[in-house]
């Protein structure tokens, strides 16, 4: 099918077209496809060499939806399974299946493959992969599909599913269906090895998602093998950042600069802060949430005409996605931004005027020492304290810590009033800025904390303190799709992991509102011989979407029908939900209850529900 258009032809690494197409080409990396026992069924043989080639080329996970047509690539996943080769999980669901899928490589930075038969199955794969795609996460679809003879037709379950997923993918390949030849087996390794090497961005710099639509005749398979143990290989190499030319940049000292940090800036971001002497405006998704120069109540600051008015630069890493303050920061005409961005195509570009830079140093004049450095980041650091100080005496008006002084004492008044003091913390209602809080201070540096696109994301971001942790969270296109799913493969990689090394492995945190978890509900089922992961589920549940009550027209709509149509509200037994999926539950109503919920999670997968006012 070579005269077929593929998503990503401009930046593929080598093949666009059908299998025949992707064995002849010269530039084909080179595979090690040894010999292996065939079975007759050009399916099967096909489905070995493709998985075994995924495998070899350091793919570790691999996730299968049932269906007819992809049968013969799920029965050898199960053996790669057995093997010891791959870990497979199954999922009946396609749209949690290629969650699960992102959650694994977004943990581990190597792509997984997710497994789909064809029609609608391959639809659902849709949002996974646009989310991959956004945030540069390394994803291998593969889909089954009809031969040619039967597309075109309106064969059942038979849809124009090469190039379905357009742009948003960095490679695809339409590949025709095997016909039992022997070249076959070096052409599927061949394809394999493409794919991972695009997936990652070996030539492009450009991770993210890759698609290869693979056609199989009747008979669909045989009984699988048995494959040698373990035969696992190793990622390629990921090209340098200069793949993009995008250069390294020092910053010299001048204008007034704020360093602002998106989702997945990573370290580099405090680093360059630190290094910098300049205020870090970090979101709690960036992996740079912490630090000395953090500036956590960086939206106040930004509209204060002392502080975010006279910022005349701003070094951005990441994708900001927060708060409204500080686009409006990046898209000031006064306002010279810099983007770093060492991978992606396409990077983050506020008004179109951003200068594009692969990595940032600071200028090696700095004196970090000087009054001018230290007075301009005391001033930022120092005013966040007292705006986070009073945001929480404005809170909880009556949450006054016990005297401790009291509690020593012989006088018995005193130490009746420490204990009612104490007690009265203990029974204090719940709210937003305190569950918050809590799941924060009981997240450590083995755990791992996951925030849905709910309301609280942004509760989280506003308020705590900085704090070095591994926060997930799918901020490429900010959808509440798939947020258990993204977290159970986060924690199951994760977990995994820290068990191969012999290290504590945590617990996997998820927050997020009720609308969010109704909304992926059915990643909740975890089938025979899956593994139930450390994974606490912890619900916001105000029942509803408390979120667009900030949007302004929430003060002129009609009540009756902004509830109806944006509120959403419902009465969902959170523990018949729950007991359905076969899950622990939990609620917690006051702060004693839910520091105890948190402090020691149940084994395996649990929901904590806690009640939350409008």
């Amino acid at each position: 099918m070579a005269d077929r258009p593929h998503a990503g032809d401009a930046t593929e690494p080598g093949t666009t077209t059908g299998t025949g197409t992707a064995a002849r080409e010269t530039d084909a990396p080179e595979t090690d496809a040894p010999e292996r026992q065939r079975t007759g069924n050009p399916a099967t043989d096909f489905s070995l060499a493709l998985l075994t080639g995924f495998v070899r080329n350091g793919v570790r996970d691999i996730v299968v939806s049932p269906g007819s047509r992809s049968q013969a690539l799920a029965l050898v996943a199960a053996e790669l399974e057995r093997s010891g080769s791959a870990r497979l999980h199954v999922r009946i669901d396609e749209r949690s299946g290629g969650f699960l899928a992102l959650g694994l490589a977004r943990e581990t930075g190597a792509p997984a493959v997710v497994i789909t038969t064809s029609g609608t199955a391959t639809a659902n794969l849709h949002p996974a992969v646009l989310e991959a795609h956004e945030a540069g996460i390394p994803l291998i679809v593969v889909t089954g599909d009809r031969p040619e003879e039967l597309r075109g037709i309106r064969s059942n379950q038979t849809t124009q599913q090469d190039g379905l997923y357009a742009d948003a993918v960095r490679w695809s390949d339409d590949v025709d269906a095997p016909d039992g030849a022997p070249a076959e087996d070096e052409q599927a390794a061949a394809l394999a090895a493409t794919a991972v090497r695009a997936a990652v961005g070996a030539e492009t710099a450009d991770p993210g998602p890759v698609h290869l639509n693979v056609a199989f005749r009747e008979p669909l398979s045989v009984a699988v093998p048995p494959l040698p143990e373990t035969m696992r290989g190793e990622l390629p190499e990921t090209a340098p950042p200069a793949a993009l030319d995008r250069a390294t940049e020092v910053v010299e000292a001048g204008p007034p600069t704020v360093v602002v940090a998106g989702a997945d800036a990573g370290p580099a971001a405090e680093h360059f802060a630190r290094d910098a002497g300049l205020p870090l405006l970090a979101e709690v998704s960036s992996g740079a949430h912490f630090g000395p120069n953090l500036v956590v109540s960086y939206r106040e600051l930004l509209r204060d005409e002392g502080f975010g008015g006279i910022v005349r630069r701003a070094v951005v890493f990441g994708h900001p996605t927060l708060s409204r303050e500080v686009p409006a920061l990046l898209t000031r005409s006064d306002v010279e931004v810099i983007v770093v961005a060492p991978t992606g195509r396409q990077a983050y570009n506020p008004a179109h005027r951003a200068r594009i830079v692969g990595a940032v140093e600071a200028d090696p004049a700095t004196d970090l020492r000087s009054p001018e450095v230290r007075g301009w980041v005391g001033r930022w650091v120092f005013a966040s304290r007292r705006i986070a100080e009073q945001a929480e005496r404005d809170a909880n008006p009556a949450a006054v810590a016990p005297d401790v002084d009291k509690a020593r004492s012989y006088e018995p008044a005193d130490a009746l009033a420490f204990a009612a003091a104490e007690l009265a913390a203990i029974r204090a209602p719940i709210t937003r800025a305190l569950l918050a809080e809590a799941v924060w201070r009981y997240t450590w540096p083995h755990d791992r904390l996951v925030l849905g696109a709910s309301r609280l994301i942004r509760d989280v971001d506003r308020i705590v303190p900085g704090k070095k942790i591994s926060v997930h969270a799918n901020r490429g296109l900010a959808g509440i799709d798939g947020t258990i799913a993204t977290a159970t493969g986060i924690a199951l990689a994760s977990q995994a992991s820290a068990e191969a090394a012999g290290t504590p492995s945590g617990v996997t945190r998820v927050l997020l509102g009720d609308l969010a978890l109704l909304h992926d509900a059915g990643s909740l089922l975890l089938g025979a011989g899956e593994r139930r992961p450390h994974l606490q589920v912890v619900v916001g549940n105000d029942r509803g979407g408390t979120i667009f009550d900030g949007l302004e027209v929430a003060a002129t709509a009609a009540s009756e029908a902004f509830d109806r149509v944006l509120y959403t509200p419902h009465s969902v037994d959170f523990a018949a939900l729950a007991a359905a999926y076969g899950w622990h539950y939990s609620v917690a109503r006051t702060k004693g209850e839910l520091d105890q919920a948190l402090s020691a999670p149940p084994a395996g997968v649990s929901i904590l529900e806690v009640p939350l006012d409008r």
